[in-house]
Order: C-alpha cells, then structure tokens, then sequence
C-alpha cells in the first residue's frame, strides 16, 4: 500500500505532548539496516568527480556542507546516542556524500528551516540544502535545483475530537496554521481562501499551536505530518486525504551550479540499483505500514 493509499484508508494519530518535543519518541528506525545501506552505497570514481566543478570542490575540502533539519522523524532525525542523523533526506545526504568522499559520514551540518534555505546558498555557507525542499519557480529564481529525488502533497491536521473539519473544503472561517516561507499559504489561497491563515516559523511551532488550541488545523505538506503522525497514538488527525498539485521536493544548490547534472546522475544511479528503494523502506515504509514502494520521480 502506498503512504496516500494509507492515509486515505486509515485513521492515524499522534500524540501531542504537554511540553517538550514530539521528537523525543516514536517509531525507531533500523539503525544497522540504515547504516549499511550507507555503507554500501556507490563512490564515483576520478573522472566523474572531476566532470564537475561543484563535486571537486567538495572533494579537495574533504567534506560536504549540508543545510538540513535534525528534527524529522521519517526524513532526518538525530540520534542523541550516536550523534548521527537518519532518515529519507539524512539517507540520500549521506550517499551523496559517500558517493564524492567514499564516507557518508564527512558532513558538515548546519541547521536551516524554510526561511533560511535560500540565504544559506546565497552566501555560501552550505554546498546544498537536502531538506523536504519543494521545488517552485520562486526559489529557482535565486537558486538551482537537482532532483526532484522525492514527491508529495498537502494534507490538514486536526485535534482528533475536531469532527467540524473533514478536509480542506471544510477551512473557511476557521485559524489554519502554515509554515512561513513554505508553500503552505500559496496552496491555503488556492484550496481555502476563506480560512484565516496564521502563518508560524517552524513546523514544531504550529503543531504546538494545534495543541495550544490557538488554531483550528494545520496544513502543510504531508509527508511532514505523516512524519508528526508516525511518533505515536494520541489526540490529533489528518482531515481527508492529501490534496492539490504534486510537489516535487528538490536539493537545492547555488545558482547556475554544475552540482545539477552531477546530483541527477547520482540520482539516476540510486534509483536504478534499488538503493532508492531500500532507503524509502527503511526510513519511512517500514514504519508507516507501507509495503508498496512508490516510483521515484522522472528526473531530467
């Protein structure tokens, strides 16, 4: 079954916590499995590096500068214990990495959030951002794009006891929370004009404004709240299923770079020997209760 078969067929909840992070539990991941998919993952050899301008300046640096988030349950999460980051994006970072530096592990993190991404590359302070980042013409105007890697769509969270909201027909008159810098206020002005819109900085942000009850829903992406809905049972839902315009997560890097092409064909490459797949079933079917594999997306 597909993650939207899933979410149209089942009733899922999280639990929203008085205090503290929602980060703090949930579905574990397979760390040996994660791990050694890793491991084994491809390693380009001279020449491809040297195709590249933007791949051999990572290589004489020695490490690969990510812009990403450590707080995504499905998608890169930090283990306190370890240090190390897992999940969907943490996983193709971490190949990236491997496949220019033959270690997954020479990563230099920094932490951005969906106000922050572009700046980051403007000034040169991350070589690429991997972040459950969509790709829209706005931000391809300042930056470029390799990928799309990954796909999804938008979906509305409520308290479970809220029967009122059933799906987003249902928002007019009623406080949507959104992610500011997101592409959550441009679908809310498409799909629910009539609903008042409250724009927050990050994602934990609003899901504590659900919980504080100061909005009615929030609507993002949703595979970020399939993310939320995978850390346990308790008192929130998503209303319907997921809606509107396929939206294609990309890894964002500096303007005209030839990091694009580089980035494809390593994509192509993950794809074609399955790696994609076994890291989709690790970090997020696995623990979702999805068996079926999406197809990844066309690349260019």
């Amino acid at each position: 079954m597909s993650i939207k078969s899933l979410l149209k067929s089942t009733v899922v909840t999280l639990t929203i916590v008085t205090g503290g992070s929602l980060f703090a539990q949930g579905t574990p991941i397979n760390t040996a499995a994660f791990d050694a998919l890793v491991a084994q993952g491809p390693v380009a050899n001279a020449a491809t590096i040297a195709s590249s301008t933007w791949a051999s300046k990572i290589k004489q640096a020695g490490t690969l500068r990510l812009g990403g988030t450590q707080t995504s349950n499905l998608f890169s999460l930090l283990n306190e214990k370890d240090g190390k980051m897992r999940g969907f994006d943490a996983g193709v970072a971490q190949l990236l990495t491997r496949y220019i530096l033959g270690e997954g592990a020479k990563v230099q993190f920094t932490q951005v959030n969906s106000s922050t991404r572009e700046q980051v590359l403007i000034n040169d302070q991350v070589d690429m951002v991997l972040a459950t980042y969509s790709i829209t013409p706005a931000r391809a105007e300042k930056i470029s794009f390799a990928g799309p890697y990954y796909t999804s769509q938008a979906g509305v969270l409520v308290k479970a006891n809220n029967s009122t909201i059933q799906s987003y027909n249902d928002l007019a008159g009623k406080k949507v929370a959104t992610q500011a810098g997101s592409t959550g206020p441009a679908i809310l002005a498409q799909f629910a004009p009539k609903g008042v819109v409250q724009e927050f900085q990050t994602h934990q942000e609003a899901l504590d404004g659900l919980r504080q009850g100061r909005v009615d829903a929030y609507v993002t992406d949703h595979t970020l709240l399939l993310n939320a809905l995978s850390l346990g049972t308790g008192d929130a839902k998503l209303a319907g299923a997921p809606f509107g315009a396929q939206d294609p997560y990309g890894i964002g890097l500096p303007k005209g770079s030839d990091g694009v092409a580089f980035i494809n064909a390593f994509l192509k490459k993950i794809e074609a020997d399955g790696t994609w797949a076994k890291l989709w079933t690790i970090s997020i079917g696995q623990r979702t209760g999805s068996t079926a594999v999406p197809t990844p997306p066309a690349l260019p």
